[in-house]
């Protein structure tokens, strides 16, 4: 089965760093897209960075100069570099992929996050 499983997250001071990872366990063959996600209590699930098939990256504006996402399909990972760290980036960092079972058809999983506290 199948399954995302984020880390990485943690406590960091406002212009921090941090890189968060998100792993693939289980029989993959083959990887489509895959996103990270960000939530906070009380708002909207906010897509934050975007690793399409054709390997074209895309980011939200408010982070866009300090995130870098990147991939890595035969390990089945996909990372989140973060840099000069906001409070206002402070939430549960959620990993998306679109990946191929063993039935050949791509499916959609979402893993159970990781939380990013930036604070002093």
């Amino acid at each position: 089965q199948v399954q995302l499983v984020e880390s990485g997250g943690g406590l960091v001071q406002p212009g921090g760093s941090l890189r968060l990872s998100c792993e693939a366990s289980g029989t993959v063959f083959g990887i489509n897209r895959m996103y990270w996600y960000r939530q906070t209590p009380g708002k909207q699930r906010e897509l934050v960075a975007t690793f399409s098939s054709s390997g074209s990256t895309d980011y939200a504006a408010s982070v866009k100069g300090r995130f870098t996402i990147s991939r890595a399909d035969a390990a089945k990972t996909m990372s989140l570099q973060m840099n000069n760290l906001r409070p206002e980036d402070t939430a549960v960092y959620i990993c998306f992929g679109s990946l191929k079972d063993y039935t050949g058809t791509y499916r959609d999983y979402w893993g159970r996050g990781t939380q990013v506290t930036v604070s002093s």
